[in-house]
């Protein structure tokens, strides 16, 4: 099963011998990834299929006493899945399906889930061309609740179209909700998308986002470690957001319950060092309540994809626009006058009610009149105040 038409190509040996593990157990497997790091995918897939993967293990070597009693406990199971592996029939569906099989030697491997350590997958599916270990060098993970109210879902479409526009990867899980928005807004904004599945390459989860995917494969990318024609199950989402977790250089949840399953990819970010940042939501919003827990408990408040960027972008060179629009800033135009100037700006009438003097001015103002005279003297050069025949005042500024 693991002979290769080139045996001398140990490249070769490994894809398939990888292949063949990947039916031996489930994604992030431990015990498997410890082993192939120690001996090699090749060999620890022969030993599984001989049934004498514990015999790997000296019985004297303390710190392998536990990978070598959870062999022998789990030997019969791993050597039954692996005699069920067939990597030409892996490949010949991929290759129908037009996906390509990606292990940790090839170029187009992302380094960073390589951070996942004992936990990092053993190969992964892809279809799409978009070339992920560029783009997971800049890229934002953008997760959220699957039942999503109106509100979040045109956040996360916003802010996954503002990232795209400003060259960052969208990553995200395909599903309904917050992911499925993430996505259509990095498509709109014609930018980078991955979606990560929890099924095999050759399906499509969840129904009636053929189209999506599609987009997805045909723009950006699709990814998945589990063998073609595996079927999505509860526990294969939870180990698909470590995948998820790991690509992003940070993840934002747009929007959770109390119980989302997004608030678990925020926590695998945060084991792996990565930033967590959320969007508030209304205070009554129980679809909210998970995001509000995450900012309360340190994850980093955004609102916009310019302070998504600032976050995780270069220090000192992706820094948030200050200068935000009207509808959206708090700041006036008289938020720059000094304590004294606002002060005497305050008490003189405005244009077309009656002029002060300036000792008038000082007296309305309760100030000095030679403070008075040089604050009038700056408020005039900023276009504040008029100076007419008898006084001044204050010019109608909306």
């Amino acid at each position: 099963m693991l002979v290769t038409t080139a045996p001398q190509d140990p490249t070769a040996a490994d894809r398939r011998a990888r292949l063949v593990l990947h039916h031996a157990s489930e994604p992030g497997d431990a015990l498997l990834c410890r082993l192939v790091t120690r001996f090699g995918a090749p060999t620890v897939a022969s030993a599984l299929l001989a049934g004498s993967a514990a015999d790997l293990l000296s019985p004297h070597d303390e710190e392998s006493a536990a990978d070598r009693a959870s062999l022998i406990s789990r030997g019969h199971t791993l050597q039954t899945r692996c005699y069920r592996a067939d990597p030409d029939d892996d490949l010949a569906v991929g290759a129908k399906t037009g996906a390509r099989y990606v292990i940790p030697s090839d170029a187009e491997w992302p380094a960073a889930l390589n951070d996942l350590g004992d936990a990092a997958p053993l190969g992964m599916w892809f279809l799409g061309g978009t070339d992920l270990a560029a783009a997971s060098k800049r890229s934002v993970s953008i997760v959220g609740a699957r039942i999503a109210t109106g509100y979040g879902m045109h956040v996360a479409g916003e802010l996954a179209a503002g990232l795209a526009e400003r060259g960052w990867a969208v990553i995200s899980g395909a599903a309904r909700g917050i992911d499925g928005a993430a996505h259509r807004g990095a498509l709109a904004a014609r930018g980078v998308t991955v979606a990560a599945l929890a099924c095999g390459i050759d399906l499509v989860y969840p129904r009636g986002h053929e189209a999506l995917i599609g987009a997805i494969a045909a723009e950006g990318l699709v990814v998945s470690e589990l063998p073609p024609g595996t079927s999505v199950s509860r526990f294969r989402f939870l180990d698909r957001n470590r995948v998820i977790a790991a690509l992003g250089l940070g993840t934002l949840v747009v929007e959770a319950a109390a119980r989302s399953g997004s608030l678990v990819t925020a926590r695998l970010a945060d084991e792996l060092g990565r930033p967590v940042l959320a969007v508030p939501g209304p205070v009554t919003s129980e679809a909210s309540e998970g995001t509000h827990q995450l900012i309360r408990d340190g994850a980093l408040l955004c609102t916009r994809a310019a302070e998504v960027v600032e976050h995780l972008g270069d220090l000192g060179a992706d820094l948030a626009d200050p200068a935000v629009s009207a509808r959206t800033s708090s700041r006036r135009p008289r938020d720059s006058l000094d304590p004294i100037a606002a002060r005497v700006l305050d008490a003189l009438p405005v244009a077309g009610r009656g002029v002060l003097d300036t000792v008038e001015a000082a007296l309305a103002a309760g100030l000095d009149p030679h403070a008075v005279r040089a604050a009038l003297g700056r408020l005039s050069a900023a276009g504040w105040v008029d100076r007419e025949e008898r006084g001044w005042c204050a010019r109608l500024i909306l």
